[in-house]
C-alpha cells in the first residue's frame, strides 16, 4: 500500500460517462509509438479507464480513417495542442507531439472522473493549445530535506543531502503532468551548502535519472544555480560576469553539466538579494549576468531564468523615501532589451512578495523588449500556510486579467506571459510550490485545489475558477452534486474572506516574524526588510504618490493616475498607495477605520461558517478528507479570531475611535 495519496489521478469506479462504448476504442495520431510519453499515455489511458469504468480500451497508432496527416509544431505551444473528437467507432487524439497525446489522454481521464457525458463533450471536436509556453514549479526543497516555506512535510526528492528517486518520484510526475506542467526547478532558489554541488559528478547519475523520468511525462528539468559557483566550488576568487577566468570556468561546467544531464533545460538564478551574491557585487548589471550565462548555456538549447527579486534589503525604516515597492523595476527597466534572447525574467505578481492583495508589479507591461514570465506563489506563505482554507485560483485570475495598458489589443498579464504582446519565444507563468511527502502532499487537502488549479490554470487562462475547483472536487473528493456544491461553497470565497481578516485595504505585512504565521501588527514595522504600514493615531497607509516614493508613477497611464488619486484609487489597493486618516471616506461610503473593524469581525464569522459547512460533511466524504480538514480548521479559527481582535484593537488603540456598532474591541 502507498504511503501517500493519488489525488485526482486515483482514478476511483466511477457511475457513468455517458455512453462508454465509444471509449473502447482510441485512435492516437502525432506521436510515435516507442516515444516514451506515448508509452506512458497509454499506460495512464488504459490504467484510468480500467479503474474508473472496467474498460480495456484497444489502441491504434497513426491517422484514423479520412484523418489528414497533422504537421509538427514550430513552438512548445504548438507541439503540445491537442485535439479530442469522435470516431465512428471510437475517440481520436490528434497531436503534433507525445506530449500532446499525454495531455489529450489527461484531458479524456478528466472528462471521465467529473462523470461527464463524453459524446457531448468531444461531439464537435475539443481543440485545446496551452495558453503559456512554459508551466512551471519551483520547489524550495533544501538538500538536509527541509523546505523553505514548506508547509506539507518534508522534500520526497532529498534526505540528508541525497537525491531520492522511487514509485512517488514516478507519481508526482504523472501528478502534475496531469494538470499540464512542463517544467520543474527541484531545488531551492537560495542555492547554500550540499546544492552547490548539483552541478558536480556527486549528483549527476541521479539527476540524469530524474530528468528522465521527468522527461517521460513531458516535464523539463532545471536547477537553481549558484551564482557565486565559480567561488564556492571552483577554486576562483572572483564571480564577475566579465572576468574571462570566470566566462572559461562556466563553458567548462556547462559542457559536463549538460553531458551528464542530456534533459536539463536550464538553470533559475537568483541574485543579489537577501545576501545573495551576483553582478552588483562587482558593479555590473543584472544583464551582465544573465547574459553570461545565457550566451553559453545556448549552445546546449538551455535557458536561464532571472528572478527579478533584487531589492535593497537593508532598509532604515527611517527614511520615508526608499521603496522596497520600486525595487524591481528600477533595477530592471532601464536594461530593457539588454537580455538576450534565451533569458526570461520571472517576476513576482506584485512588488513585495506574494501578500493576500498588492498591486500587479508595473514590471508586467513595464517591459517590453525583454522575455518575461510570472511568478506566483501556492505555498501560502502569507495566505494560511496551508492550515487556513485560501483557494488562490481567484486571485491568479485578477492578475491574469490586468489591463497594463503596454500597447495594443492584447495588454492583459496573461496576453504578456503568454507571448503574444512582445512575440517572445519564452515566457510563461511559475508558481513557487505547495508540496511536500505529506500523505496527500499540500498538507490540507483542500490546499490540493491550488496545486491542481495552478496548474489547469497555466495550461488555460480561460478555465474559470468555479470550473477548475469543480473538477478538483469531483476527481479528488467526491462527485455527489450536494457534496461538490458545499465544497465549492467553501472554497471559491476563501480567498476574500482570508483578506477580510488579516489584510486591510492593500496593507500586508502585519505578520509574525520569520515564520509568517499569525498577527503581528508592527512585526515588521521596524525593520530592515521596507515593509511598513506607517500607522499612527491619525491614519494609516504608504504615501506611493508623486508626493511620496514616486512608485504609482511607475505604471502606463490610465493605471499611474487611477493610483496616484485617493478618490479614484480602488479601496482594496488604497493603503498601498496612500496615507490617509481613518475618518477618509471610501467608495464604499465607509471611513478606513470602520471598513477595519467590518471587515475583521465579517471575516471571523465567514471563517466560522465555512468551518460549519466542513462539519456538515461528516459521513459524506473520506473520513481521513474530513478529519484532516476539521483538524486544520480548528487552527484557522484560533488564527482568524486572534488576526480580528489584535487587529480591531491596534487600531481602536491607535485611532480612538470607536466602532461604530458597538462591538468587543479589548
Amino acid at each position: 500500500m502507498k504511503n501517500y495519496a493519488d489525488l485526482w489521478t486515483g482514478y476511483k469506479a466511477r457511475k457513468s460517462a455517458g455512453d462508454i462504448a465509444v471509449l473502447k476504442k482510441f485512435y492516437l495520431s502525432g506521436g510515435a509509438e516507442s516515444d516514451k510519453i506515448v508509452i506512458n499515455a497509454v499506460k495512464e489511458l488504459k490504467d484510468g479507464l480500467k479503474a474508473m469504468l472496467g474498460i480495456d480500451p484497444e489502441v491504434v497508432y497513426g491517422q484514423a480513417a479520412g484523418c489528414a496527416p497533422v504537421a509538427n509544431g514550430k513552438d512548445i505551444q504548438d507541439r503540445e495542442e491537442y485535439t479530442v473528437s469522435l470516431c465512428d467507432d471510437g475517440v481520436r487524439i490528434d497531436a503534433k507531439s507525445g506530449s500532446g497525446i499525454l495531455y489529450g489522454v489527461f484531458d479524456v481521464l478528466r472528462t471521465v472522473s467529473c462523470e461527464k457525458d463524453v459524446k457531448a463533450v468531444y461531439a464537435s471536436g475539443k481543440k485545446v493549445r496551452p495558453s503559456n509556453p512554459l508551466r512551471m514549479l519551483n520547489h524550495w526543497d533544501n538538500m538536509d530535506g527541509s523546505i523553505e516555506r514548506g508547509y506539507s512535510g518534508e522534500s520526497f526528492f532529498y534526505v540528508d543531502n541525497e537525491i531520492v528517486i522511487d514509485d512517488r518520484t514516478r507519481d508526482y510526475a504523472r501528478l502534475i503532468a496531469s494538470v499540464g506542467i512542463n517544467a520543474v526547478v527541484i531545488n531551492n532558489v537560495n542555492v547554500k551548502q550540499a546544492a552547490s554541488y548539483m552541478i558536480t559528478d556527486r549528483y549527476f547519475d541521479k539527476l540524469a535519472e530524474l530528468g528522465e523520468i521527468f522527461a517521460g511525462y513531458g516535464i523539463r528539468l532545471f536547477l537553481s544555480l549558484n551564482y557565486a559557483s565559480t567561488i564556492e566550488i571552483g577554486g576562483l576568487d572572483s564571480a564577475d560576469p566579465l572576468d574571462e577566468n570566470v566566462i572559461a570556468w562556466w563553458k567548462t561546467k556547462m559542457a559536463e553539466v549538460f553531458d551528464r544531464i542530456p534533459t536539463l533545460g536550464g538553470f533559475l538564478v537568483k541574485a543579489d538579494s537577501e545576501g545573495r551574491p551576483g553582478p552588483f557585487t562587482y558593479g555590473r548589471t543584472q544583464a551582465d549576468g544573465a547574459n553570461m550565462l545565457a550566451d553559453i548555456a545556448k549552445e546546449y538549447g538551455a535557458i536561464i531564468i532571472w528572478r527579478c527579486f533584487v531589492y535593497n534589503c537593508r532598509q532604515d525604516w527611517r527614511d520615508r523615501k526608499t521603496d522596497r515597492a520600486r525595487a524591481g523595476y528600477d533595477n530592471f527597466m532601464p536594461m530593457d532589451g539588454d537580455y538576450h534572447d534565451n533569458v526570461i525574467l520571472q517576476i513576482k505578481n506584485g512588488p513585495m512578495d506574494f501578500q493576500i492583495r498588492e498591486p500587479i508589479s508595473p514590471l508586467l507591461g513595464g517591459l517590453k523588449k525583454t522575455n518575461q514570465m510570472l511568478e506566483v506563489q501556492i505555498a501560502q506563505e502569507y495566505t494560511g500556510h496551508q492550515i487556513d482554507v485560501c483557494y488562490l485560483i481567484p486571485e491568479f485570475k485578477e492578475i491574469l486579467g490586468f489591463r497594463t495598458y503596454c500597447g495594443g489589443d492584447k495588454d492583459t498579464v496573461a496576453d504578456i506571459i503568454s507571448g503574444d504582446t512582445f512575440g517572445s519565444r519564452y515566457s510563461g507563468i511559475a508558481a513557487v510550490t505547495n508540496t511536500g511527502n505529506d500523505f496527500n502532499w499540500t498538507g490540507n487537502y483542500l490546499a490540493g485545489a491550488n496545486l491542481f488549479g495552478f496548474g489547469r490554470l497555466a495550461f488555460d487562462t480561460e478555465l474559470s475558477s468555479e470550473e477548475i475547483a469543480e473538477e478538483f472536487v469531483r476527481m479528488t473528493i467526491s462527485t455527489d452534486d450536494a457534496v461538490v456544491k458545499e465544497i465549492l461553497d467553501i472554497l471559491l470565497p476563501s480567498r476574500e474572506i482570508y483578506e477580510r481578516y488579516t489584510s486591510p485595504l492593500g496593507i500586508g505585512w502585519m505578520v509574525t516574524p520569520a515564520t509568517h504565521y499569525g498577527c503581528s501588527v508592527d512585526g515588521y514595522e521596524y525593520d530592515r526588510w521596507g515593509t511598513y504600514h506607517r500607522a499612527d493615531h491619525l491614519g494609516i497607509g504608504v504615501d506611493r504618490t508623486d508626493k511620496g516614493t514616486g512608485y504609482a508613477l511607475l505604471y502606463n497611464e490610465p493605471n499611474a493616475s487611477t493610483y496616484n488619486d485617493p478618490e479614484k484609487c480602488p479601496d482594496e489597493l488604497v493603503l498601498f498607495f496612500h496615507h490617509l486618516p481613518y475618518t477618509h471616506k471610501l467608495h464604499s461610503g465607509k471611513t478606513v477605520i470602520q471598513h477595519i473593524y467590518d471587515t475583521h469581525f465579517e471575516g471571523y464569522a465567514e471563517a466560522q461558517q465555512l468551518a460549519e459547512k466542513w462539519n456538515a460533511l461528516k459521513g459524506k466524504v473520506d473520513e481521513d478528507i474530513f478529519e484532516n480538514v476539521s483538524e486544520r480548521f480548528t487552527r484557522q479559527l484560533s488564527n482568524a479570531r486572534e488576526w480580528c481582535d489584535q487587529v480591531n484593537s491596534y487600531f481602536f488603540r491607535k485611532s480612538g475611535i470607536p466602532d461604530e456598532k458597538g462591538r468587543q474591541i479589548w
